[in-house]
């Protein structure tokens, strides 16, 4: 019997928010170069973690481990800001609070929200702001401005970031399957490595590129040169790629888990090199529970997770794509325009 094949393709916006249930918010300070993204589930969802880099920046990680008791999250936040940017999970706090959503105790709604932050302190932005970061306020106006679709590139926790020696940005994307899988990844792409092959105007990434998504520049043209001039001429301890893969799918904490920790897979396709010491990549799995799921949970799962790395490593390459030059930082497309 002839085996069916499964379609898989980009979802009407090619966004994160293809993924029925999840809405998105951005704010920036463009004054400071930085700003918050947060990512919102119209209803309390199943999440999961996985941190690779060496140099982590989180909140409330520990809650999502499977042996912990609360197994839904309220939003996840991914900031600038490094340690500062942590204060933007407080405001998207405080701002889901006041709606009443959260974890019920008695009289009160505590809101769930686990948070990743990247450093771009030294891109050249005013960060004069004494004992008043912006990034609580950025939080809450995140969390307000949520939606089901937003711009890519200067945006959100992208504004400020840097990606090797170019502009870094907020990328995302969508697969979704014609059985009804809807996969979906939002990156804010700020790593040590390069996104692009070596004296190339090529990604990493373009194996998996859809539709000219990133420009359609395609394969690159080598004499075997993949040296790693990131390392020896690149921004070191100015780091970490941070991001959410979301899916329809129902899972439990540790299937979320296991999602998460395949979906690093994509960043390894995108950025070299990664997970570095001077990195803090953390991938965040979010599951709105739409969905069940219809074929045995180790196959199901593992395609899960093999879709959701695809996601990441075009979100990154869309981020680098969609970042106009800020400060001295160049953009992709400006350098295209030189050649």
């Amino acid at each position: 019997m002839k085996q069916k094949i499964v379609m898989i393709k980009p979802g009407k916006k090619n966004l994160i928010t293809d993924v029925d249930g999840i809405n998105v918010g951005n704010a920036h300070d463009s004054d400071a170069f930085t700003g918050v993204t947060a990512i919102v589930p119209d209803n309390a969802a199943v999440g999961g973690v996985d941190v690779r880099g060496g140099g982590p920046g989180t909140r409330e990680t520990e809650v999502l481990r499977p042996d912990c008791l609360v197994d839904r999250v309220n939003a996840v936040v991914l900031s600038g800001g490094s340690v500062f940017g942590l204060e933007a999970a407080a405001g998207a706090t405080s701002a889901l609070a006041a709606t009443g959503r959260g974890f019920a105790m008695r009289e009160f709604n505590v809101p769930i929200v686990p948070s990743a932050v990247l450093f771009d302190l030294f891109n050249g932005g005013d960060k004069d702001w004494g004992h008043m970061p912006p990034y609580r306020e950025l939080g809450r106006q995140a969390v307000m401005e949520a939606t089901n679709t937003f711009s890519l590139g200067n945006v959100g926790a992208g504004y400020g970031a840097a990606a090797g020696m170019l502009k870094g940005g907020l990328g995302s994307c969508s697969a979704v399957t014609d059985d009804g899988i809807q996969v979906g990844a939002v990156i804010a792409v700020n790593p040590v490595g390069s996104v692009l092959f070596p004296n190339s105007h090529s990604f990493w990434a373009w194996p998996f590129e859809q539709n000219g998504e990133f420009g359609g520049v395609g394969a690159p043209q080598t004499d075997g040169d993949i040296s790693l001039d990131a390392i020896t001429n690149g921004r070191l301890m100015e780091n970490t790629t941070i991001g959410v893969v979301a899916t329809n799918i129902t899972l439990t904490k540790s299937q979320a888990q296991r999602v998460a920790i395949m979906a690093q897979d994509g960043y390894a396709r995108s950025i070299r090199p990664v997970h570095t010491p001077f990195d803090g990549d953390t991938i965040f799995t979010l599951s709105t529970e739409k969905k069940p799921l219809d074929t045995p949970e180790p196959l199901a799962l593992a395609r899960i997770g093999a879709i959701a790395a695809d996601c990441v490593a075009r979100a990154v390459a869309r981020a680098v794509y969609n970042a106009d030059s800020l400060g001295k930082l160049p953009g992709y497309r400006s350098l295209l325009r030189k050649t």
